[in-house]
């Protein structure tokens, strides 16, 4: 059962989120995530057999979160 992690960058454009860039090293995607200053997620994303199975939400800024 193959498992990776990466981690993601996401904006937010109108009412959709869209995946800027992935990374497998955290100090990048981190440096990457620092370049945005208006609605923006850094999401540590888990997948099995390449299906996601598990996602946290590392930093969010710009846009208050609906559902804690």
């Amino acid at each position: 059962m193959p498992r990776f992690e990466q981690y993601e960058v996401w904006k937010q454009s109108g009412e959709q989120w869209e995946l800027v860039a992935w990374f497998q090293d955290f100090a990048v995607a981190s440096a990457v995530a620092a370049n945005y200053s208006y609605r923006m997620r850094l999401v540590h994303a888990v997948f099995e057999d390449g299906e996601r199975t598990h996602e946290d939400v590392l930093a969010e800024v710009g846009a208050t979160r609906e559902h804690p």
